[in-house]
């Protein structure tokens, strides 16, 4: 089962029986509906990815991606401004992606680390494997700021956390990620 499956499966339940639950139906809603619907499209593989690299595993990764859009339609009136869509809906992916740990507390066996994957978010696996070893809530802030070129501010709104806290918490997690680096001799 594949990321385009299961945006296929669900273009096909809503135009069924899925139905979110919204106040009113209006032309303005319909078309918030279809943008936002047309951003998860096009964007999939990099919402997989995230959610990848926080579950390390394929299945688990597709559950949060159609758990997080499940969410992201039914709280379709949060979205004020469309232009905000983007961290709206990272804000949303992040917090299922770490609620499914939270609730699962699994552990992540080092051979699934080393399986090849199509959706393979980092190229150097010593990094990954550098990452994956830094507490989540830095790592989090790495991979927006670095492999989603994310702005700070944009971070602070998606976690709901001061700017200053942020830029603390990323220079802490690039200081642990050049220990994790220079511990295992990647870091020259």
């Amino acid at each position: 089962r594949k990321i385009d499956d299961l945006i296929e499966d669900y273009m096909n339940i809503k135009k069924s029986t899925f139905r979110p639950y919204r106040k009113e139906e209006t032309m303005i809603g319909i078309f918030k509906e279809k943008r936002i619907e047309n951003y998860i499209v096009e964007n999939r593989n990099i919402f997989y990815k995230i959610a990848y690299s926080y579950t390390q595993n394929e299945e688990d990764a597709l559950d949060v991606v159609q758990e997080a859009i499940y969410k992201a339609l039914s709280s379709i009136d949060s979205l004020k401004d469309l232009e905000k869509i983007k961290p709206w809906f990272y804000k949303i992916l992040i917090r299922t992606s770490i609620d499914f740990i939270r609730k699962n507390k699994k552990y992540i066996p080092m051979d699934n680390m080393l399986e090849e994957s199509d959706y393979d978010e980092y190229k150097n696996i010593d990094l990954d494997n550098a990452l994956n070893k830094i507490p989540t809530k830095y790592k989090t802030i790495i991979i927006l700021r670095y492999f989603e070129d994310f702005k700070i501010d944009e971070i602070a709104n998606m976690l709901d956390e001061n700017v200053n806290t942020i830029k603390s918490r990323l220079y802490t997690a690039l200081k642990k990620l050049k220990i994790e680096m220079k511990g295992n001799d990647l870091y020259e």
